[in-house]
Protein backbone atom coordinates (compact mmCIF):
# COMPACT_ATOMS: atom_id res chain seq x y z
CA UNK A 1 0.00 0.00 0.00
CA UNK A 2 1.13 3.66 -0.78
CA UNK A 3 0.78 6.16 1.47
CA UNK A 4 -1.79 9.34 0.17
CA UNK A 5 -2.26 12.33 1.80
CA UNK A 6 -5.98 10.99 2.78
CA UNK A 7 -4.59 8.11 4.99
CA UNK A 8 -2.31 10.98 6.70
CA UNK A 9 -5.28 13.31 7.11
CA UNK A 10 -7.26 10.16 8.90
CA UNK A 11 -4.16 10.04 11.15
CA UNK A 12 -4.67 13.85 11.89
CA UNK A 13 -8.04 13.26 12.98
CA UNK A 14 -7.58 10.42 15.03
CA UNK A 15 -4.35 12.13 16.64
CA UNK A 16 -6.91 15.93 17.02
CA UNK A 17 -9.79 14.21 18.47
CA UNK A 18 -8.64 11.13 20.44
CA UNK A 19 -11.36 8.82 19.35
CA UNK A 20 -11.00 6.31 16.16
CA UNK A 21 -15.57 6.87 16.08
CA UNK A 22 -15.02 11.12 16.61
CA UNK A 23 -12.52 10.98 13.90
CA UNK A 24 -14.57 8.79 11.97
CA UNK A 25 -17.20 11.19 12.13
CA UNK A 26 -15.17 14.51 11.46
CA UNK A 27 -14.17 12.25 8.27
CA UNK A 28 -17.63 11.35 7.31
CA UNK A 29 -16.47 7.84 7.39
CA UNK A 30 -17.83 4.49 9.42
CA UNK A 31 -15.57 3.54 12.04
CA UNK A 32 -15.08 -0.05 10.58
CA UNK A 33 -13.23 1.91 7.42
CA UNK A 34 -11.22 3.86 9.10
CA UNK A 35 -9.73 1.07 12.11
CA UNK A 36 -9.40 -0.97 8.45
CA UNK A 37 -7.38 2.04 6.88
CA UNK A 38 -5.82 2.11 10.45
CA UNK A 39 -4.35 -0.99 10.89
CA UNK A 40 -3.02 -1.18 6.86
CA UNK A 41 -1.19 2.59 7.63
CA UNK A 42 0.30 0.86 10.45
CA UNK A 43 1.04 -2.57 8.31
CA UNK A 44 2.72 -0.12 5.73
CA UNK A 45 4.69 1.77 8.57
CA UNK A 46 6.07 -1.52 10.49
CA UNK A 47 4.22 -0.15 14.07
CA UNK A 48 1.50 0.82 16.13
CA UNK A 49 1.04 4.60 15.83
CA UNK A 50 -1.57 4.66 18.49
CA UNK A 51 -2.33 2.80 21.56
CA UNK A 52 -6.19 2.07 21.63
CA UNK A 53 -7.94 2.41 25.34
CA UNK A 54 -11.21 3.04 27.09
CA UNK A 55 -10.40 6.32 27.05
CA UNK A 56 -9.63 6.50 24.11
CA UNK A 57 -6.12 7.00 21.54
CA UNK A 58 -2.99 8.44 22.23
CA UNK A 59 0.21 8.36 19.44
CA UNK A 60 2.85 6.31 20.39
CA UNK A 61 6.40 7.63 19.97
CA UNK A 62 6.01 6.45 16.12
CA UNK A 63 2.61 8.20 16.11
CA UNK A 64 4.16 10.83 17.64
CA UNK A 65 7.20 10.98 15.17
CA UNK A 66 4.88 10.76 12.04
CA UNK A 67 2.30 13.00 12.74
CA UNK A 68 5.24 15.56 13.35
CA UNK A 69 5.86 15.36 8.95
CA UNK A 70 2.05 14.55 8.45
CA UNK A 71 0.87 17.38 9.48
CA UNK A 72 2.35 20.36 7.75
CA UNK A 73 2.43 18.23 4.45
CA UNK A 74 -1.45 17.74 5.10
CA UNK A 75 -1.62 21.76 5.21
CA UNK A 76 0.43 22.32 2.66
CA UNK A 77 -1.75 20.52 0.60
CA UNK A 78 -5.25 22.09 1.90
CA UNK A 79 -3.41 25.58 1.20
CA UNK A 80 -2.44 24.10 -2.57
CA UNK A 81 -6.25 23.40 -2.96
CA UNK A 82 -7.46 26.86 -1.65
CA UNK A 83 -4.73 28.50 -3.65
CA UNK A 84 -5.42 26.94 -6.26
CA UNK A 85 -9.27 27.40 -6.21
CA UNK A 86 -8.82 31.16 -5.98
CA UNK A 87 -6.64 31.23 -8.83
CA UNK A 88 -9.23 29.30 -10.76
CA UNK A 89 -12.51 31.76 -9.84
CA UNK A 90 -10.16 34.77 -11.31
CA UNK A 91 -8.83 36.73 -8.22
CA UNK A 92 -7.44 36.65 -4.85
CA UNK A 93 -10.28 36.25 -2.68
CA UNK A 94 -9.84 36.31 1.11
CA UNK A 95 -12.21 33.67 2.90
CA UNK A 96 -13.24 35.50 6.52
CA UNK A 97 -14.91 33.81 8.96
CA UNK A 98 -16.35 34.93 12.11
CA UNK A 99 -18.29 35.31 15.18
CA UNK A 100 -20.55 38.39 15.43
CA UNK A 101 -18.84 41.21 16.11
CA UNK A 102 -18.67 45.50 15.59
CA UNK A 103 -15.61 45.09 14.36
CA UNK A 104 -16.86 43.62 11.01
CA UNK A 105 -17.55 45.69 9.16
CA UNK A 106 -14.55 47.97 9.60
CA UNK A 107 -12.37 45.41 8.94
CA UNK A 108 -14.13 44.48 5.76
CA UNK A 109 -14.09 47.86 4.51
CA UNK A 110 -10.41 48.38 5.52
CA UNK A 111 -9.32 44.72 3.54
CA UNK A 112 -10.84 46.40 0.25
CA UNK A 113 -9.31 49.36 0.39
CA UNK A 114 -6.07 47.43 0.65
CA UNK A 115 -6.89 45.41 -2.75
CA UNK A 116 -8.28 42.56 -1.11
CA UNK A 117 -11.17 40.61 -1.73
CA UNK A 118 -12.96 39.48 1.43
CA UNK A 119 -16.15 37.21 1.56
CA UNK A 120 -17.57 36.37 4.93
CA UNK A 121 -18.93 33.41 6.47
CA UNK A 122 -21.01 33.63 10.27
CA UNK A 123 -20.75 31.23 12.76
CA UNK A 124 -22.43 31.58 16.71
CA UNK A 125 -19.64 28.30 16.83
CA UNK A 126 -15.64 29.16 17.13
CA UNK A 127 -14.33 25.67 17.39
CA UNK A 128 -16.46 25.06 13.82
CA UNK A 129 -14.96 28.21 12.51
CA UNK A 130 -11.35 27.00 13.77
CA UNK A 131 -12.07 23.86 12.03
CA UNK A 132 -12.95 25.52 8.74
CA UNK A 133 -9.30 27.37 8.50
CA UNK A 134 -7.50 24.05 9.66
CA UNK A 135 -9.19 22.49 6.53
CA UNK A 136 -8.99 25.01 4.11
CA UNK A 137 -12.00 25.85 3.83
CA UNK A 138 -11.31 29.47 5.37
CA UNK A 139 -8.56 31.74 5.51
CA UNK A 140 -8.76 33.58 8.60
CA UNK A 141 -11.38 33.66 11.52
CA UNK A 142 -12.06 36.14 14.25
CA UNK A 143 -13.21 34.15 17.20
CA UNK A 144 -13.66 34.70 20.60
CA UNK A 145 -12.82 31.78 23.48
CA UNK A 146 -15.19 32.22 26.39
CA UNK A 147 -13.33 32.41 29.44
CA UNK A 148 -13.29 29.23 31.28
CA UNK A 149 -14.55 27.35 28.20
CA UNK A 150 -11.14 26.49 26.21
CA UNK A 151 -11.82 26.09 22.60
CA UNK A 152 -10.53 23.46 20.73
CA UNK A 153 -7.41 24.90 18.65
CA UNK A 154 -6.26 22.42 15.81
CA UNK A 155 -2.37 22.51 16.23
CA UNK A 156 -1.59 23.61 12.76
CA UNK A 157 -3.34 26.57 13.03
CA UNK A 158 -1.74 30.42 14.30
CA UNK A 159 -2.97 32.77 16.17
CA UNK A 160 -2.71 36.78 17.38
CA UNK A 161 -4.20 38.01 20.42
CA UNK A 162 -6.61 40.88 19.79
CA UNK A 163 -7.86 41.43 23.47
CA UNK A 164 -6.59 39.08 26.54
CA UNK A 165 -9.80 39.54 28.06
CA UNK A 166 -12.77 41.88 26.54
CA UNK A 167 -15.27 42.31 29.53
CA UNK A 168 -18.95 41.28 28.50
CA UNK A 169 -21.47 43.89 29.27
CA UNK A 170 -25.17 43.74 29.95
CA UNK A 171 -28.08 45.35 27.56
CA UNK A 172 -31.25 46.65 29.40
CA UNK A 173 -34.35 48.34 28.17
CA UNK A 174 -34.17 51.74 28.70
CA UNK A 175 -36.88 52.10 30.63
CA UNK A 176 -35.18 49.73 33.66
CA UNK A 177 -33.97 51.37 36.90
CA UNK A 178 -30.63 50.14 36.98
CA UNK A 179 -30.07 51.91 33.70
CA UNK A 180 -29.31 55.14 36.20
CA UNK A 181 -26.25 53.40 37.09
CA UNK A 182 -23.23 53.24 35.22
CA UNK A 183 -22.38 49.59 36.72
CA UNK A 184 -25.03 47.05 37.29
CA UNK A 185 -24.39 44.34 40.03
CA UNK A 186 -25.99 40.91 39.50
CA UNK A 187 -28.00 41.30 42.43
CA UNK A 188 -29.94 44.66 40.20
CA UNK A 189 -31.10 42.02 37.66
CA UNK A 190 -31.91 38.98 39.86
CA UNK A 191 -35.90 39.39 38.96
CA UNK A 192 -35.36 40.06 35.20
CA UNK A 193 -35.66 37.55 32.36
CA UNK A 194 -32.45 36.96 30.65
CA UNK A 195 -31.46 35.63 27.11
CA UNK A 196 -28.76 33.49 26.44
CA UNK A 197 -27.87 31.65 23.05
CA UNK A 198 -27.01 28.15 24.04
CA UNK A 199 -25.58 27.48 20.55
CA UNK A 200 -22.21 29.88 21.43
CA UNK A 201 -19.40 28.08 22.26
CA UNK A 202 -19.35 28.17 25.84
CA UNK A 203 -21.65 31.10 26.40
CA UNK A 204 -24.80 29.19 28.84
CA UNK A 205 -21.83 27.45 31.21
CA UNK A 206 -19.98 30.61 31.82
CA UNK A 207 -23.19 32.62 32.29
CA UNK A 208 -24.80 29.74 34.45
CA UNK A 209 -21.30 30.18 36.36
CA UNK A 210 -21.53 33.56 36.57
CA UNK A 211 -25.00 33.59 38.55
CA UNK A 212 -23.93 30.50 40.82
CA UNK A 213 -21.00 32.85 41.67
CA UNK A 214 -22.74 36.16 42.22
CA UNK A 215 -25.98 33.76 44.18
CA UNK A 216 -28.68 34.97 41.63
CA UNK A 217 -31.15 32.00 40.11
CA UNK A 218 -32.90 34.32 37.67
CA UNK A 219 -35.35 32.60 35.06
CA UNK A 220 -33.55 32.00 31.77
CA UNK A 221 -34.85 32.10 28.20
CA UNK A 222 -32.88 30.54 24.83
CA UNK A 223 -32.39 32.82 21.67
CA UNK A 224 -29.83 33.98 19.36
CA UNK A 225 -28.71 37.89 19.70
CA UNK A 226 -31.17 39.46 17.02
CA UNK A 227 -34.21 38.10 19.08
CA UNK A 228 -32.13 39.55 22.27
CA UNK A 229 -32.42 42.70 20.98
CA UNK A 230 -35.29 42.30 20.24
CA UNK A 231 -36.85 41.48 22.98
CA UNK A 232 -34.48 43.65 25.41
CA UNK A 233 -35.82 46.76 23.06
CA UNK A 234 -39.65 45.73 24.21
CA UNK A 235 -38.60 45.23 28.26
CA UNK A 236 -38.77 41.87 28.06
CA UNK A 237 -35.44 40.28 28.60
CA UNK A 238 -32.05 41.14 29.77
CA UNK A 239 -29.25 39.86 27.94
CA UNK A 240 -24.94 39.41 27.86
CA UNK A 241 -24.19 41.26 25.40
CA UNK A 242 -20.32 42.62 23.97
CA UNK A 243 -19.31 46.11 25.13
CA UNK A 244 -18.98 47.35 21.86
CA UNK A 245 -22.79 46.79 21.69
CA UNK A 246 -24.12 50.17 21.00
CA UNK A 247 -26.93 52.19 22.74
CA UNK A 248 -30.24 53.06 21.08
CA UNK A 249 -33.14 54.68 21.90
CA UNK A 250 -34.68 51.38 22.99
CA UNK A 251 -31.86 49.85 24.37
CA UNK A 252 -28.84 50.96 27.27
CA UNK A 253 -25.38 49.20 27.64
CA UNK A 254 -23.70 48.76 31.07
CA UNK A 255 -20.88 47.37 33.06
CA UNK A 256 -21.51 44.52 34.76
CA UNK A 257 -19.93 44.70 38.73
CA UNK A 258 -16.62 43.51 39.00
CA UNK A 259 -16.45 42.41 35.09
CA UNK A 260 -17.60 38.59 36.04
CA UNK A 261 -17.98 37.70 32.35
CA UNK A 262 -14.67 37.97 30.00
CA UNK A 263 -13.98 36.60 26.44
CA UNK A 264 -10.60 36.58 24.60
CA UNK A 265 -10.86 37.25 21.06
CA UNK A 266 -8.27 35.50 18.95
CA UNK A 267 -7.42 35.95 15.21
CA UNK A 268 -6.66 32.38 13.64
CA UNK A 269 -4.98 31.63 10.80
CA UNK A 270 -2.79 28.59 8.96
CA UNK A 271 0.32 30.94 8.74
CA UNK A 272 2.07 33.85 10.38
CA UNK A 273 2.09 35.64 6.92
CA UNK A 274 -1.91 34.97 6.64
CA UNK A 275 -2.00 36.95 10.12
CA UNK A 276 -0.27 39.49 8.93
CA UNK A 277 -1.85 40.25 5.93
CA UNK A 278 -4.84 41.13 7.99
CA UNK A 279 -4.73 41.99 11.67
CA UNK A 280 -3.69 45.48 11.38
CA UNK A 281 -7.20 46.32 9.57
CA UNK A 282 -8.99 44.07 12.17
CA UNK A 283 -7.09 45.91 15.14
CA UNK A 284 -7.79 49.13 13.43
CA UNK A 285 -11.60 48.36 13.36
CA UNK A 286 -12.27 47.05 16.72
CA UNK A 287 -10.46 50.57 17.96
CA UNK A 288 -12.75 52.01 15.99
CA UNK A 289 -15.89 50.36 17.35
CA UNK A 290 -14.72 50.91 20.66
CA UNK A 291 -14.31 54.48 20.70
CA UNK A 292 -18.27 54.62 19.47
CA UNK A 293 -18.95 52.79 22.70
CA UNK A 294 -19.20 54.89 25.61
CA UNK A 295 -19.66 52.29 28.44
CA UNK A 296 -16.79 50.38 26.71
CA UNK A 297 -14.62 53.73 25.96
CA UNK A 298 -15.45 54.58 29.98
CA UNK A 299 -14.27 51.06 30.83
CA UNK A 300 -10.96 51.11 28.82
CA UNK A 301 -10.46 54.66 30.01
CA UNK A 302 -10.41 53.63 33.72
CA UNK A 303 -9.79 49.74 34.09
CA UNK A 304 -8.32 49.22 30.65
CA UNK A 305 -4.70 48.96 32.24
CA UNK A 306 -4.99 45.59 33.31
CA UNK A 307 -4.73 44.98 29.28
CA UNK A 308 -1.95 45.57 26.92
CA UNK A 309 -1.57 49.19 25.76
CA UNK A 310 -4.25 50.40 24.03
CA UNK A 311 -4.45 52.38 21.43
CA UNK A 312 -5.63 56.46 22.14
CA UNK A 313 -9.36 57.36 22.41
CA UNK A 314 -9.56 60.50 21.26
Amino acid sequence: MELEVRHLRALCAIADTGSLHRAARQLGVAQPSLSTQLRRIEQELGGALFLRARTGCRPTPLGRLVLSRARPLVADMRALVAEARAAAVGGPELRVGSTASKALAGWLRRLRGHGQDPTLHMNVSPNALLRMVADGQLDVAFVHEVEGCPLRIPPELRLRVLMEREPQFVSLPTDHPAVAKSEVALHDLADDRWMVDPTVDGEWDAVQRMFRAAGVNPHVLHGDYYTADALVATGEVVAVCQPTHADSPTMAVRRLHGDPLGVRLLLAARTETDLDGVYPALEEAYWEAARQAPAYREWLEHDGERQPPVPALP
